[in-house]
């Protein structure tokens, strides 16, 4: 833990210079903080100090013209279709969409000028053939529908059934992991806490110690100044003792 001091407050970097040095080669930013144990969110004046390290940010930040210069160009008709190209042709025209056509389903017959055609009779009767045959087989299929429909529907539903309940099973397997993730971060981050807390009580022990001990060296420095004053005092009279003359 590496201690800092800002306007006479205290902060704590909880980090190592390793992990530091990763975080500034990635150029990514480390998140210093352990909110499972962090106090003081709800404190007056904390969401206005956040507030206000984002708007400086954000003033600082200058995004370029295309922020995605670095991805490769895409090609939004990679999945197109012949039938959707045409179709986006049509909307960037403004035509409007074509009706259905229900000319197959028609039974024309030969125009006044080949009445007595045997050809245009003969394609006449062949398209009614077509349509009867088409008509037959909707009937079919109706029919195989009404038999088996409804077992095919059950089916389908069954799957759907097993489908949803595969998918709840996930989600409360997700969720669970989601569960145990957050109970060890929670875990880890109250321990480093715990750890954190130690070693801030200890620094200030440590701090406080070498505080006693300055203050003990200044005055020992003091009371050593002052001892070599009355030493020096001394030897002065001493000298000027044998300085003296002898009286006889």
């Amino acid at each position: 833990m590496i201690c800092y001091f800002t306007n006479g407050r205290r902060t704590n970097r909880r980090h190592t210079v390793q992990s530091e040095k990763e975080s500034n080669m990635a150029g990514e930013v480390l998140i210093d903080a352990l909110p499972y144990f962090d106090q003081g969110y709800d404190d007056s004046g904390v969401r206005e100090l956040a507030q206000a390290l984002v708007e400086e940010e954000t003033r600082r930040y200058r995004p370029t013209k295309n922020y995605l210069s670095y991805l490769p160009t895409p090609d939004y008709s990679a999945f197109e279709t012949e039938v959707m190209k045409s179709e986006f042709e049509r909307l960037e025209k403004r035509q409007p969409m074509e009706l259905l056509s229900m000319k197959r389903y028609e039974l024309p017959a030969p125009i006044s000028g080949q009445r007595n055609d045997i050809a245009a009779w003969t394609e006449c009767v062949e398209n009614s053939m077509a349509q009867l045959e088409h008509q037959a087989t909707r009937i079919e299929n109706l029919e195989l529908m009404s038999t088996f429909g409804s077992n095919a529907w059950k089916a389908h539903n069954n799957l759907l059934v097993k489908m949803v309940e595969k998918a709840q099973k996930e989600l409360v397997s997700l969720r669970k992991q989601i569960q145990e993730i957050n109970w060890q971060r929670k875990h880890g981050q109250m321990a480093a806490g715990n750890q954190l807390r130690e070693l801030e009580a200890s620094w200030v022990g440590l701090v406080s110690k070498n505080y006693e001990i300055e203050r003990a060296c200044l005055e020992l420095e003091a009371e050593i100044t002052q001892l070599r004053g009355q030493d020096q005092r001394v030897v002065r009279r001493e000298e000027d003792k044998e300085n003296q003359p002898m009286e006889y």
